[in-house]
């Protein structure tokens, strides 16, 4: 509104003035309206496909670079939620609370907040999911990864749970496209010590759109780290995916799910004075390569904030945020 006014202000005051004196009042014109554009324009619009995340105050676009906005990233996304309603859940009820808190750009919007009042707690082989019936999505899942002793072969069928009620989950087990992947919450390679296990994993619930990058990248690098740690401590994992205000609606049509913006994970090693923790925030991104992973780690107390989730951290631990991610030993077999 403000570049119209302006646009037609200069226009009819450049009209009133003789033709000669026209065409360096027009450039002018133009030159004065250069820092406007990039005030008012919404950061990483157009080909940059919207907004991927937050580095410090700079804008991350879905296609990987940075937004030349002049805004704040966190302020920008600070102002954007104003006392959100949300739940948190147990394992069979469900509670509603309000809160004041800043927001991040992975946070649901107000509406995505309010989580259904039917969440299915589903415990199969090796690893439990909390299934969002109205999302049609897992918005939890939690695993204890142990020392590598199998080496099943992975299932190569994804399918549809027949012992869950089909309101709750994606309408069928084919394949995204568009360059998205049916992405695992629990890995199968952590559990190749049962088939059963590996086989559950390939159920729909356990699945989720995932850009292909950040599943065979960031993501995948999370995994392979916990495959190389599960050697040397027992782990415990837990993660989730994050609904907010840049998800799609890509799937929605073919698999009645909308595309999560995030997914997060939290890794917890030894006991007491041992105790460690490392958690990431992984944006839904093309961008998000095994490169950019240390760019999304985040501590424990960001994910509970973030999350509304209470995890099982010792509260020394859950400020620590590490400066890099846990290093992979050397000879470590990833596969």
């Amino acid at each position: 509104m403000v570049i119209l006014i302006i646009n037609l202000a200069l226009i009819y005051w450049i009209n009133l003035r003789p033709l000669p004196i026209q065409m360096p009042k027009i450039i002018l014109f133009f030159l004065l309206l250069l820092p406007f554009q990039s005030i008012f324009a919404t950061p990483c619009s157009g080909k940059k496909m919207g907004i991927s995340h937050c580095e410090g105050s700079q804008f991350v676009c879905n296609d990987g670079s940075y937004s030349r906005s002049p805004k704040d990233c966190s302020e920008y996304f600070a102002n954007k939620v104003s006392k959100p309603k949300r739940t948190t859940f147990t394992e069979n009820k469900v509670t509603s609370i309000t809160e004041n808190r800043a927001t991040s750009p992975f946070m649901q919007s107000p509406g995505e907040r309010e989580r259904s009042s039917k969440i299915l707690k589903l415990d199969y082989p090796g690893f439990t999911i909390w299934l969002d019936c109205e999302k049609h999505g897992a918005v939890k899942f939690q695993y204890v990864a142990q020392h590598d002793s199998g080496n099943a072969k992975r299932f190569k069928r994804f399918f549809l749970d027949p012992k869950v009620p089909a309101e709750c989950q994606q309408t069928t087990a084919e394949a995204y496209g568009m360059h998205y992947d049916r992405g695992h919450q629990v890995p199968a390679n952590h559990l190749d010590a049962s088939p059963d296990a590996i086989k559950a994993t390939n159920a729909m619930p356990n699945i989720l759109p995932q850009a292909a990058n950040m599943n065979k990248g960031a993501w995948l690098q999370t995994e392979e780290i916990i495959e190389c740690y599960r050697d040397i401590d027992e782990l415990l994992v837990v993660g989730g995916a994050l609904w907010g205000q840049n998800s799609n609606d890509y799937f929605v049509h073919t698999h009645g799910v909308k595309t999560p913006d995030a997914f997060w994970k939290v890794v917890i090693r030894g006991t007491g004075q041992d105790e460690r923790a490392i958690a990431w925030i992984v944006p839904n991104s093309q961008a998000a390569t095994k490169d950019n992973l240390d760019r999304y780690l985040v501590s424990v107390a960001d994910i509970e904030r973030i999350t509304g989730e209470k995890l099982p951290v010792a509260d020394y631990v859950k400020h620590e945020k590490p400066a890099v991610s846990w290093t992979i030993p050397r000879g470590c077999r990833k596969g």
